[in-house]
């Protein structure tokens, strides 16, 4: 059967040769002419589709050439069916977040204390697809981002708004202070090590202040009326400062203490009161000389009262201030200041913008105080 199918083929090729033959013998030009062109079209249409599929073929290669030579080193088509690859020794993971910068303002003299490496390490870690710009503190673009976020401490971080498509944004919302479409930590409030400040709490007319408002130095003391360790520092410190430096020091005093302790909050409004009438000195004495009598009374109102009275302030005026919680406001105001600066315990004591640390001593904060007045 292939056999005969084999002698049909080749006889009819033979017949196909012996027709075109038999019509240029004929001399017929034109049907000789048909028959070539019908044959030339079928070898053009060929040669047209491998040239498009040779042309799609290479035009995609053409496409992860042009690819691979402006930098991604790989194509688009390749890394979309892969989350994680190797090239030049190291290993490249797929995120879904996005690009976030996140940038560093810090002050190169500021040395060890300032160093951001612990910080950026745990945000790598909650952003891994994180980059870093430094920028000086003290160039333009710094002052610009520090006058911007009303910046108190450095190092500081900002980040770009590619932050709010990251796990970290719903979390640390908080701790985000927004201006424009740029995001910068709470740094101090957030728990973040402070390395140095960078300004100075505010003082008002509300503030309780012993000395001239034209001292060259002002020493801001986070205090609490009912905390021991604040008697003895007002004792050892404060009033020290008070008594050797006169009208060339400030001293400013904010009463700042746990939100859930009662006592405290009594007494800072208190003391607000016999500030009002210009006797904040010896009240605030006489409430620290006394702690161990008033500080563990579930209401120490009535007492308040009477070392008012005992301390030459006018009882009426006093005690309406105090149970009217005039001052109120301000307490919480100034509880909303010391959580911005970060501090966690009292006695906290800002001589300048220079924060000394609950454990320092007189001689320390003196050291301080002098080197300011000398500038």
């Amino acid at each position: 059967m292939g056999k005969e199918k084999k002698n049909a083929e080749s006889l009819s090729q033979k017949e196909e040769q012996e027709r075109i033959e038999s019509l240029i013998l004929a001399e017929k030009p034109e049907e000789v002419e048909d028959v070539l062109q019908v044959k030339d079209k079928k070898i053009k249409n060929i040669i047209s589709a491998v040239i498009l599929l040779a042309g799609l073929f290479v035009g995609s290669l053409f496409v992860d050439t042009v690819q691979l030579f402006r930098g991604g080193g790989f194509s688009q088509r390749a890394l979309d069916k892969t989350d994680v690859f190797s090239s030049n020794g190291k290993t490249w993971v797929a995120y879904t977040d996005p690009i976030v910068t996140i940038q560093v303002i810090n002050d190169d003299t500021c040395g060890d204390p300032c160093k951001p490496d612990e910080v950026l390490v745990g945000l790598k870690q909650a952003v891994p697809t994180m980059l870093t710009q430094k920028i000086d503190a003290n160039s333009e673009q710094g002052k610009k981002i520090i006058a911007q976020f009303s910046i108190k401490t450095l190092p500081a971080f900002v980040f770009s708004k590619e932050i709010e498509k990251t796990q970290l944004f719903s979390n640390a919302q908080p701790f985000l202070n927004r201006q424009g479409e740029s995001y910068a930590i709470k740094s101090a409030e957030a728990g973040f090590p402070v390395g140095k400040y960078i300004s100075a709490p505010t003082i008002d007319d509300s503030d309780i202040k012993i000395g001239s408002n034209e001292a060259k130095v002002k020493v801001i003391e986070f205090s609490d009326l009912a905390n021991s360790v604040d008697a003895v520092a007002y004792k050892t410190i404060i009033s020290q400062i008070i008594k050797n430096y006169g009208d060339s020091v400030q001293v400013i005093l904010k009463n700042y203490f746990p939100p859930t302790s009662q006592a405290s909050l009594r007494a800072a409004l208190a003391s607000q009161c016999a500030n009002e009438q210009g006797k904040f000195l010896p009240y605030a004495e006489k409430l620290y000389s006394s702690q161990t009598a008033w500080n563990k009374l579930k209401d120490a109102t009535s007492m308040l009262k009477l070392y008012a009275a005992q301390t030459g302030l006018k009882a009426a005026d006093f005690n309406k201030c105090l149970d009217d919680k005039k001052y109120q406001d301000q307490i919480a105001k100034l509880a909303n200041e010391g959580q911005s600066f970060g501090i966690s315990s009292t006695p906290s004591v800002f001589v300048g913008s220079d924060l000394q640390v609950p454990t320092a001593k007189y001689d320390d904060i003196k050291k301080v105080i002098d080197a300011q007045l000398a500038k």
